[in-house]
């Protein structure tokens, strides 16, 4: 981590923890904590079952004993060594004087925790466990004695099954009791640095806690369930990558088929017969709006009539059941197996399988996957990833538009776009890991037991996931449906298409109204689609345009983080560098095309 960057984090959590009496929410990743602080604080957060969905902390206000405290959902991390910017934070705020700390324990792996515990316990903090994933535990046919569990450690240990809210009284009569007890000095001083531990006092950290395990763990001789054999036998090559090849295709096709499904039957009629002749009946035949304003309200690309039919029945389908299937992907613990199995793959073409989980989440949307990058451990990996993101993977909005154009014409084109954008992104990443200096340390990580999703956490996320979606990406989508009204109204395309048509008509072989698909695209990448779904092309334009569609620029909101989570200089160079390439490929596509086709 840059200076600049050390010094900002030190100071943010210094005005946070010099105001208020705070309780740190601390553990490894994976282990439940977002679900203790949503319940604590009642701030919503998303949680998944695999590492890193906590990247930055997260604070809420919440009472205890008729006084008022901030929780810190601090970033999940494996150990205090500092070597990224997730275990930099929470090195930060165990720095800072802290009330306490909510320590939560994971009792299907407890060695590993009880290891991160005695580094958080030597800052000198009041610490309460919650023995979380109790019912895993007992579900491997483990035995855990959390009374003499917490006389091993010295602080109270209450068993906790966070998603069925289970020992959550008993947690909070504990914390209530700690922090009677416990009072934040007033004088905003840090407490004096805690050495790093050297790999003598890591293995020594090890060697107690594997002492305490065997100490306070028993084991019956209970089968092993069901889904526990399915999770094992995942993260074996035979036949793990099988099933992943095959739960990946599954969860493609309900995607692509149910939204195909939901789109056919119901979404396009209520657009199309419902919705769109009604504004007709109020513009038109009540108002009698016409010329230039009628064309803007409801002509060919009207606000009240492509807004309808781009937004809604165009991409809506898709980013509901995208969203429906990845949640499940993500409670279950299915996606960290697939990245293990894929980790020699992905290493071959210079990077570490764990960011699989990133370029996964980046189908949903780029902006949380390229925060989620954080985890890495080097700033090499964290910007190969992220540039691979941007240039070859669609977020799920452009994936349905993607869907619309050549799906309804020809699914062999469209097996044919998925083809050519995972050899484009296998290329990428292999010159992306030789040009960016730097280095990309193998792949650590925790493998969380599979489970059913639970059925209110798991609908939560789904809502606000949506509900983030309608918020954040609505908004622009209207705005791209705007300028394409005014600026066809206004007569504006048709200059820029003059202006543009060696470069859309000579080389990429597309019609010259095709332009509009280049500025609506610098709002949002789908809407570079949308334009071409009412035009009469060709089978190679339709493949063109949706190669050009596929690989143009992220859209500004993606712009906005990759300067925060890197520099300007390098979202202006990912910013042009996307434009350029998604025309090179899809020029060359075109004129390739044209010189075989006259050959034979």
């Amino acid at each position: 981590m840059s200076k600049k960057n050390a010094k900002f984090m030190h100071d943010e959590v210094h005005e946070l923890l010099g105001k208020n009496k705070t309780i740190l929410l601390m553990g490894a990743p994976n282990v439940g904590k977002s679900v203790f602080f949503t319940h604590f604080t009642k701030v919503h957060v998303i949680s998944s079952n695999y590492a890193g969905t906590t990247v930055s902390y997260m604070k809420g206000d919440f009472e205890l004993a008729g006084e008022q405290y901030t929780m810190v959902d601090v970033p999940g991390t494996y150990s205090l060594r500092s070597s990224n910017e997730a275990e930099e934070l929470a090195i930060q705020f165990l720095r800072h004087k802290p009330d306490g700390v909510l320590f939560i324990l994971n009792a299907a792996d407890l060695e590993g925790s009880i290891k991160l515990f005695f580094e958080v316990q030597r800052y000198n903090k009041a610490i309460v466990c919650a023995l979380n994933l109790s019912d895993v535990a007992k579900r491997q046919g483990k035995e855990i004695d959390a009374k003499l569990l917490s006389e091993e450690l010295g602080v109270p240990v209450i068993p906790t099954v966070a998603v069925k809210k289970t020992g959550f009284e008993e947690l909070g009569a504990e914390m209530e009791a700690l922090l009677s007890k416990s009072e934040k000095a007033k004088d905003g001083s840090d407490h004096k640095d805690v050495p790093e531990s050297s790999v003598a006092d890591t293995r020594n950290l090890w060697k107690a806690a594997r002492q305490i395990v065997d100490k306070v763990v028993s084991y019956s001789s209970k089968q092993v369930s069901v889904l526990d054999r399915f999770g094992q036998q995942l993260l074996k090559p035979w036949p793990g990558v099988l099933y992943s090849i095959l739960i990946i295709l599954v969860s493609i096709g309900v995607v692509i088929g149910a939204g195909k499904a939901l789109r056919a039957v119901a979404l396009l009629p209520l657009v199309n017969k419902v919705i769109v002749p009604f504004f007709e009946w109020i513009f038109v035949d009540k108002i009698g709006v016409s010329g230039i304003l009628g064309g803007i309200l409801i002509g060919e690309y009207g606000i009240f009539r492509i807004g309808f039919e781009w937004i809604i029945a165009l991409i809506l389908p898709y980013v509901l059941l995208f969203q429906l299937v990845f949640a499940f992907l993500e409670d279950s613990g299915l996606l960290p197996r697939i990245a293990v199995l894929f980790d020699n793959l992905m290493s071959k073409i210079g990077v570490q399988g764990g960011s699989l989980i990133n370029i996964m989440l980046a189908f949903g949307c780029a902006v949380p996957a390229i925060i989620g990058t954080r985890t890495a451990s080097t700033k090499k990996e964290r910007l190969v990833v992220s540039t691979v993101i941007c240039f070859t993977i669609p977020c799920i909005s452009q994936t349905g538009a993607l869907v619309s154009l050549l799906g309804d014409y020809s699914f062999v084109l469209l097996l044919l776009l998925l083809l050519v954008d995972f050899i484009l992104f296998l290329i990428a990443a292999k010159i992306l890991s030789k040009v960016v200096k730097g280095t990309i340390k193998p792949m650590v990580l925790e493998i969380p037991n599979l489970l059913m999703p639970e059925r209110k956490s798991f609908w939560l996320k789904f809502r606000a996931r949506m509900k983030s979606f309608l918020i954040e990406a609505e908004g622009p989508m209207l705005l791209a449906v705007l300028l394409a009204a005014l600026f066809t109204e206004a007569g504006v395309l048709d200059g820029f298409s003059k202006a543009v048509e060696p470069i859309v008509s000579g080389w990429l072989g597309l019609p010259a109204e095709a332009s509009l698909a280049l500025i609506l695209g610098v709002i949002r990448r789908e809407m570079s689609v949308a334009p071409l779904l009412s035009m009469n092309l060709t089978a190679l334009q339709m493949f063109v345009g949706a190669i050009v569609s596929l690989l143009y620029l992220p859209c500004l909101s993606v712009v906005g983080i990759l300067t925060k989570e890197f520099d300007l200089k390098a979202s202006i160079l990912i910013f042009i560098a996307t434009i350029a390439n998604a025309i090179l490929i899809g020029g060359l596509i075109n004129q390739i095309a044209h010189l075989v086709m006259a050959i034979f």
